[in-house]
Order: structure tokens, then C-alpha cells, then sequence
């Protein structure tokens, strides 16, 4: 009776310790098929997952946005030509809120939920706190806008990025540009700038604009400097007004630069304006007022006038999508769709590590911003666009080249 008793008991134990262990392998798998960068499946059918990260709410969510939708557009023209690798592309999008710990947050969540590679922020400063999350899980990053140097490569460490490549042109070319069409085309020689000094993207393009326009020869007569937060400019301006610069160069974002320039015009201020591509977005001649919005250039990653066909394709089927016009966030988003497949075809699987090596062979992309092939440093070599603004419609003036 006491044998009986001890083997009813192991039997007991044994089901116990079965059912334990098949739990557990359960969870592992789950843990390791959301935690992993390969092929995912939903609801039966393939799929490769790809994080969308961005500024959807927030001081900058018209940046985010417009990526967002250039982005949704691409995808949906590839998944109804039959996707990539036959597989369809899901897209994870979500909010960061204009928050750099919301987007480290969001990318940690996208990497448990087995995306292959993320598309976004739009921001810098979102960019790189992901980057602490996304290159330690070997998880390629394609910044379709952050166009600070530091993105994609470390300078006190002297390294590159490895798992960080971007789509947009680069702030010092931003500024070299500008600095060249200033002192060559316009002819003009003394200069102010005014920068926000809380934001590294503002206070970068206006110290190489500096360092490019004096180079030539030029001379900077004024600087003034502001917070994100502020609403009032007239003080600073009257101080740039008293030192009688020829223009005024603001590296800002549009919702700043839109009050600039308003206050300016209502001071008597008239002298032509210039900045760079933060000052893209629809909500500038809401805040501006279109008829303040004469004599101001910046420079751009592309132009809806460009005659382009693949230029003019794009516009035409996100104005029926969206009701509303691209802008170069918008297309900088769709073209970080297109090549992100590219590298995913040339890469032959959807493999987050040969996604990464594909991309940094990418050579000759054909996108709608221009053709796209990487430096040793994961920066886009392409062209720059000049855009002027006539009462708050943006003008082609050129593309160029940045020639150091």
C-alpha cells in the first residue's frame, strides 16, 4: 500500500512538473518571437514588421506627420504591387509625442513586437536617445529628417553609427549652401543670425553658416538668441535692426520662424530672411501671414515645382490620398519607405543585420528628393534645393551642389 501511495504521488508530480515546463516553454517562445528582428506573422498571413516612430502629436507634429503619411503611402503602393520578398509590409506606427524619452520608450516597445528595422523620428534629438536602444539590439534606424552630423556618427569616439543611416541632407550642407547663394547670387556681404540656443539643431546651422559665410568673406554684424518657449521677438530684432545687416539668417523651426518674421514686417523690418528645411511645413503662413512671406529663402530637400515625373507622380497620388500638398518631410518619409524595401530585396531576407549591411551598400537610389548614395559616414550624397518664398508660396530658385 505504501509503494502504491509513493508512485500515485511521482505521478502527481511528474504532470505537475510537465505542465510547468510547458508553460514555460510558451513563454519563451513568445518572449523570443517579440523580442527577435527577423519575419513575423499575423493572423496567418506573412509579414515583415517595420516600426514607424514618430512626432504624430506634440510641438513638431506637422515634421511627424508628414513623414508619417509619406511613409503609409509608400507602403501601400508596394504591398498592392505584392509587397517585398512576398511578404507584406505591416507597418507599427506610433506617437512619441515630440518627447526624446517617449521615442526611446516607443523604440523598445517596436523591438519587442519583432520589427526589422525602424523608419523615423523626425527629430535629432529623437533620434539619437533611440539610437542608445535600437544599436544595441542590432536593429537598423533610417532617419528620414534628423539632419544634425552626430546621427549617424560619434565624434569624440571618431566611429560611425553602424545601425543609424539617414535620408536628408546634412546641416553643415545645409548651411554651406545657403552661405554660397547669399555672398555669390545675391550679392549680399554682412549678415545677422539668430538661433534658438536650447536647440542643437538651430545653434549648429548658424555656427557653420558662420564659419562658411565669413570664410568667403563675409562679415556676421549681429547675433541674437531666444528659448523655444518665447513668443516675443521685437527685442532682438530691434538690436539686429540697429546694426544694419543686409539680411537675417534664423535656423528655427516653422513655428518659431512664423512669428519671427511677423514681428519683423511689423517692425519695418524688410531685409530678406533665410533658414533651412525646419522652416517647411503649411502652419509657417498661418503664423507668418502669407503676405509677410516675400523676400524670405531656405533650403530644402526638395520642391514641389521640381518638373520632375517621379517628383510630379508622388505629389499627384498624395494629394489624392491626403487632400493636401506634400512637403519635404512627406517626401522624405515616402523615399525612406522605398529605400528601406530596397535594402530589404537586396538583402534577400528580412533579417535585420542584412538589412543593415544592404543599406550601407545602397548606390544610386532613385528617390523623389533626389539620388541617394551613402559616404563612409552613412550621410546622402545628393543636391539641395533653394526655395524662396512669394507671399507664402514656396519658388524653386535652383538646386545645388554642397562643394567644400
Amino acid at each position: 500500500m505504501e509503494g502504491v501511495v509513493i508512485v500515485k504521488f511521482f505521478k502527481k508530480k511528474s504532470k505537475a512538473y510537465v505542465a510547468l515546463f510547458t508553460a514555460l516553454v510558451f513563454l519563451f517562445g513568445v518572449f523570443a518571437s517579440g523580442c527577435g528582428g527577423g519575419e513575423s506573422k499575423t493572423a496567418g498571413e506573412d509579414v515583415i514588421k517595420v516600426g514607424v516612430n514618430f512626432e504624430l502629436s506634440g510641438d513638431v507634429a506637422t515634421y511627424g506627420t508628414s513623414c508619417k503619411n509619406g511613409i503609409m503611402l509608400a507602403f501601400e503602393e508596394i504591398n498592392a504591387q505584392g509587397g517585398v520578398l512576398g511578404k507584406k509590409i505591416e507597418a507599427l506606427v506610433q506617437d512619441n509625442k515630440s518627447q526624446n524619452k517617449e521615442a526611446r520608450n516607443i523604440a523598445e516597445k517596436l523591438i519587442s513586437e519583432g520589427v526589422v528595422a525602424i523608419i523615423g523620428p523626425a527629430v535629432t534629438g529623437a533620434v539619437k536617445i533611440q539610437e542608445t536602444v535600437a544599436t544595441p539590439a542590432k536593429i537598423p534606424v533610417l532617419a528620414p529628417a534628423a539632419t544634425a552630423p552626430d546621427v549617424t556618427y560619434d565624434e569624440k569616439a571618431q566611429k560611425v553609427r553602424d545601425y543609424i543611416f539617414r535620408v536628408c541632407i546634412i546641416d553643415p550642407d545645409q548651411s554651406l549652401v545657403m552661405a554660397n547663394y547669399i555672398y555669390d547670387e545675391l550679392g549680399l556681404k554682412n549678415g545677422a543670425i539668430m538661433v534658438d540656443k536650447n536647440n542643437d539643431y538651430s545653434v549648429g546651422l548658424g555656427e557653420t553658416f558662420k564659419e562658411f559665410f565669413t570664410a568667403k568673406g563675409g562679415k556676421i554684424v549681429a547675433e541674437e538668441g531666444f528659448v523655444s518657449t518665447d513668443t516675443a521677438f521685437k527685442p532682438q530684432l530691434t538690436s539686429i535692426a540697429a546694426k544694419k545687416p543686409d539680411f537675417i539668417y534664423v535656423p528655427a523651426y516653422y513655428n518659431q520662424v512664423g512669428l519671427i518674421v511677423k514681428q519683423a514686417r511689423e517692425l519695418g523690418i524688410d531685409l530678406p530672411v533665410m533658414g533651412a528645411d525646419g522652416w517647411d511645413s503649411p502652419k509657417l503662413v498661418e503664423l507668418a501671414g502669407a503676405e509677410n512671406l516675400n523676400k524670405c529663402y531656405f533650403t530644402n530637400h526638395y520642391s514641389v515645382e521640381d518638373p520632375s515625373e517621379k517628383i510630379q507622380n508622388f505629389i499627384k497620388a498624395y494629394e489624392e490620398k491626403y487632400k493636401a500638398t506634400p512637403d519635404a518631410f512627406a517626401a522624405l518619409g515616402y523615399d525612406s519607405a522605398y529605400l528601406l524595401v530596397k535594402a530589404i530585396e537586396q538583402a534577400g531576407a528580412a533579417d535585420s543585420q542584412k538589412i543593415r549591411d544592404a543599406l550601407e551598400n545602397i548606390e544610386g537610389f532613385e528617390g523623389v528628393t533626389g539620388k541617394l548614395s551613402y559616404d563612409e559616414k552613412h550621410n546622402p550624397i545628393k543636391e539641395i534645393s533653394i526655395i524662396e518664398l512669394v507671399d507664402g508660396k514656396q519658388k524653386l530658385v535652383k538646386k545645388m551642389q554642397p562643394e567644400h
